[in-house]
C-alpha cells in the first residue's frame, strides 16, 4: 500500500512538470498586461525591459523574465498586496509575445526594435528602414550574447530558402557591414560609377590601370587574364595614350610595353605576364613643337589656340576658323597680326563683321603670329590693360567713374550710360569736357534732353578726352562749408529775413518763388512789403521792389519779378531804423500816441490804420482836435479830425485823405479850451481865497 501511495505521487509530479513545461513563459519584450478595476494606472500593458522586469505604478520594478503565467499572476499579485487590499477582481496575463532585437550597420534607420516572436529577419530589417546601398549582402551576422551567427543575406535573396535565415530571440543584435567598395569615407553609393572605376573589392589582388585609358581603375585578376584584356576591360586606350611606352609592374618588377609593335606582329610572347597586384600606366603622349617656316601661330582668347600649318591661299578668316573662333571673353576690336619681320597690324573683326568698315582683314605669311586679347572687365581697376590713347576718362558724379575703352562708334550718351549714368548729385547742367586738343566744352545734359536729344548736339570726343561731372551741395542750407563747388553763375543769392538765407544753384526754369521756397520763406520778422531785388545780369545798376503781400492779395503773376542766376534777394525786417525809408514813403504820426513815430503807408491805409499802428491814442489824448498837415504832392494844408464824432456816427466821408509824407498830430488834453478855462477858474478862486485869507488877518 506504501509503495501505491509513492508512485501515485511520483506520477502527479511528473504531471504538473509537464504541464508547467507546455505553458507560455514571459520573456524580454513580451507585453504583460494588467486588470485591476477602478485603478486607471493599472489596467494597461506593461512591456518586460532588457533585464526581465516591468514596472508598476506605486510598487516599482518587478522581475517577471522565465515566469509561466500562474507564477507571473503570483507574482504581480503578490506585490500589489503591500498597496491594494482587494485583488479578488484582478487578473494579469501574458497579453502579447514580442521580442527585442537591435538592427545596427548600414540600414536606413539603426537602432532597437519590438517585434511579434514570429517575426524573421526580413521583418526586422524592414523595421530599420531596409539596407542602404553599399551594403555587403553576402557577411550579415547576429550576435547573441557571446555568440555570432554569420549568415549570408544575397544567397537568400537569389534562392528564397528561409532556411537560410537564422531565427531571432530577444536581445539578438543583427549587423549588416559596409561592402569594401564604399571605402572609408562616407559620400552617396553608385554601383555605375564603381563599375566603371573597376570590379575589385580587394585591393591586394586588383589590377591596377590608370593614365591614358578611357575608364581607369582597379580589375579584379582572373587567371589566364593577359594585358590586352585588362586594357579592354578599362575601355581601351584615348587618343592622347602613347601607346609605345605602356608601364607594367609586376612582382615588383617594372617593364616597358610596346603595345604597337605587338599589334603589328601579332607576338603572343610579347604581351607580359600579369600577377596578382600588377599595375599598369598607360603615358600621354608627348605633343612635339610645332615650328618652322611654314606655321602660323594664334595665341589669346580663341577656342584652341596654338600652331597650324600655313598652307598656300590661306586667309586670316581661315586660319581664325581652325583655331575655333574667337572665345566670348575675346576683345574682337583689338586683334593684333604679329608679321614675320616685326611689323604689328591692327585689325577691327567687330567693325568688319558688322559692315562698318571697307577694310579687308590682314594677309596671312608663314611665321606670323596672331594676338587676340582678353575683353577688358569694367570691373577691373587695373588701367593697364587699355592704354591712354585709346580711352576716355570719366570722373567726378557718375555710378562707375574710371577708364573707357573708346571707340569711334560711340558719342557722348553711349559713354554716359556704360559708366551708369549720372547719379542723383550730378550737376548735369554743366559737364565738362576737354578734348585732345585742350579744348574745354561745357555741355548742358539737361537742355540737351528737353531739345529733343539732338545728335548734332551733343560734344565732339575722342580717345584721350576728359568728361568730369560735377556734384551739387549735400544740403542747400550747408552752402558755407560747400559753396566752392558751385560756380557763381549758376547761382543766386538770398539775404535778409529768411530762414536759410545762403547762396543756391537757380536755372532758367525756376523763377521768384522757387527760390524763396528754397530758402525756407520769410521769417515772421519780415517786412514782406519791401522786398528788394538786385539785377548784376545788367550792364547797368538795376533794383526792383516787390510787395509780396499785395501779391498774395491779388494772386498778380506780374508783379513777381524776373530773376535769374547772380542775383540777390533781400528781405528787410519789419522793425527796421526809420533812416533806412525816406520820407516820402512814410506818415509821420506825433503827439499823445502810445507809439509814436514814422510808418510805413500806402494808398489802402486810412488814419485809424496809421492810430493803430502808433498804438492808439493815449489816455491824456485830445481826440477832438487831432491835426492833419498834408506835406504830399504841390500843396501844404493842415486840417482837425474829431475822431469823438466819427466813432458816434461813423460816417466815412468825414475821415481826412492821406497820402505818404504826411503828419497825424494828437494833441494833449491840456491844450483843449475847456482845459484852460478850468485852469484860469482855479487860478481867481485860488486868489480870491487868498485875498479873503489876508482880510481875515
Amino acid at each position: 500500500m506504501k509503495w501505491t501511495n509513492l508512485l501515485a505521487m511520483a506520477l502527479l509530479s511528473l504531471t504538473l512538470t509537464a504541464v508547467e513545461a507546455s505553458e507560455e513563459r514571459v520573456q524580454i519584450g513580451d507585453l504583460v498586461q494588467v486588470n485591476l478595476p477602478g485603478e486607471s494606472t493599472l489596467n494597461k500593458g506593461f512591456q518586460v525591459d532588457k533585464r526581465g522586469r516591468i514596472t508598476l505604478p506605486e510598487v516599482g520594478a518587478l522581475y517577471v523574465a522565465g515566469y509561466t503565467e500562474s507564477q507571473l499572476e503570483n507574482a504581480v499579485k503578490e506585490s500589489l498586496e503591500k498597496v491594494y487590499r482587494d485583488l479578488s477582481s484582478a487578473s494579469i496575463y501574458i497579453a502579447e509575445q514580442q521580442i527585442l532585437v537591435s538592427v545596427q550597420g548600414y540600414v536606413n534607420s539603426p537602432g532597437e526594435y519590438t517585434l511579434a516572436k514570429t517575426a524573421d529577419i526580413q521583418i526586422a530589417l524592414h523595421e530599420a528602414g531596409g539596407l542602404r546601398a553599399g551594403a555587403q549582402l553576402n557577411n550579415l551576422f547576429i550576435k547573441r550574447g557571446k555568440d555570432k551567427i554569420t549568415f549570408n543575406y544575397k544567397t537568400f535573396l537569389d534562392t528564397g530558402n528561409e532556411a537560410l535565415l537564422p531565427t531571432l530571440e530577444s536581445l539578438d543584435t543583427i549587423f549588416v557591414p559596409a561592402s569594401p567598395l564604399v571605402g572609408n569615407i562616407e559620400q552617396e553609393f553608385d554601383a555605375n560609377k564603381l563599375a566603371n572605376a573597376g570590379d575589385s573589392a580587394d585591393g591586394r589582388t586588383a589590377i591596377k590601370v590608370f593614365g591614358e585609358v578611357n575608364a581607369p581603375g582597379s580589375f579584379s585578376f582572373k587567371q589566364n587574364t593577359d594585358l590586352v584584356d585588362v586594357i579592354m576591360r578599362a575601355g581601351g586606350v584615348t587618343r592622347y595614350a602613347s601607346v609605345e611606352q605602356i608601364r607594367v609592374i609586376s612582382n615588383n618588377t617594372p617593364k616597358l610595353f610596346n603595345l604597337k609593335a605587338y599589334l603589328d606582329s601579332g607576338d603572343v610572347s610579347m604581351l607580359p605576364t600579369l600577377t596578382p597586384g600588377t599595375t599598369i600606366f598607360v603615358p600621354k603622349q608627348e605633343e612635339e613643337i610645332k615650328a618652322g617656316a611654314n606655321v602660323v601661330y594664334i595665341m589669346g582668347e580663341v577656342a584652341h589656340p596654338g600652331a597650324y600649318e600655313g598652307k598656300n591661299n590661306a586667309s586670316f578668316m581661315d586660319i581664325l576658323a581652325n583655331a575655333g573662333g574667337p572665345t566670348r571673353y575675346a576683345e574682337s576690336r583689338q586683334i593684333r597680326v604679329i608679321k614675320a619681320d616685326g611689323r604689328v597690324v591692327k585689325f577691327d573683326l567687330t567693325a568688319f563683321t558688322e559692315g562698318l568698315t571697307r577694310r579687308s582683314p590682314p594677309s596671312i605669311s608663314p611665321g606670323d603670329a596672331i594676338f587676340v586679347p582678353e575683353k577688358t572687365d569694367m570691373n577691373e581697376k587695373s588701367w593697364l590693360k587699355i592704354s591712354p590713347n585709346r580711352a576716355v576718362s570719366v570722373i567726378g558724379e557718375v555710378v562707375r567713374p574710371g577708364r573707357v575703352e573708346w571707340s569711334d562708334e560711340m558719342d557722348m550718351m553711349d559713354l554716359l550710360a556704360h559708366v551708369g549714368g549720372p547719379t542723383l548729385r550730378a550737376d548735369t547742367s554743366k559737364i565738362e569736357v576737354v578734348t585732345q586738343n585742350n579744348q574745354l566744352h561745357i555741355f548742358n545734359l539737361d537742355e540737351f534732353i528737353l531739345n529733343g536729344a539732338q545728335p548734332n548736339e551733343l560734344p565732339v570726343i575722342s580717345a584721350g578726352s576728359i568728361i568730369r561731372v560735377h556734384d551739387l551741395p549735400q544740403d542747400p542750407s550747408d552752402n558755407k562749408s560747400q559753396w566752392v563747388r558751385q560756380s557763381s553763375d549758376a547761382s543766386i543769392y538770398v539775404f535778409g529775413q529768411v530762414n536759410a538765407p545762403g547762396r543756391y544753384r537757380f536755372t532758367k526754369d525756376m523763377h521768384f518763388l522757387d527760390i524763396l521756397s528754397a530758402a525756407d520763406g520769410p521769417t515772421k520778422d519780415a517786412d514782406i512789403h519791401n522786398i528788394r531785388i538786385t539785377h548784376r545780369d545788367k550792364s547797368y545798376s538795376k533794383v526792383s521792389k516787390l510787395n509780396l503781400s499785395l501779391y498774395f492779395e491779388t494772386g498778380d503773376e506780374s508783379l513777381l519779378p524776373n530773376v535769374t542766376m547772380g542775383d540777390t534777394i533781400y528781405i528787410p525786417e519789419k522793425d527796421k531804423i526809420w533812416l533806412d525809408r525816406s520820407k516820402e514813403s512814410t506818415v509821420r504820426v506825433l503827439g499823445a500816441v502810445n507809439n509814436p513815430g514814422r510808418y510805413v503807408f500806402d494808398d489802402n491805409m486810412t488814419i485809424l490804420d496809421l492810430l493803430a499802428e502808433a498804438g492808439g491814442p493815449s489816455e491824456r489824448a485830445y481826440l477832438e482836435k487831432i491835426s492833419i498837415v498834408n506835406m504830399s504832392c504841390c500843396q501844404e494844408q493842415a486840417r482837425t479830425f474829431d475822431l469823438i464824432d466819427f466813432s458816434k456816427t461813423a460816417n466815412l466821408y468825414k475821415l481826412p485823405i492821406l497820402r505818404s509824407g504826411d503828419t497825424i498830430y494828437v494833441p494833449d488834453r491840456s491844450e483843449s479850451f475847456m482845459e484852460k478855462a478850468r485852469v484860469g477858474l482855479e487860478d481867481i478862486l485860488r486868489l480870491t481865497t487868498t485875498i479873503v485869507l489876508i482880510g481875515a488877518l
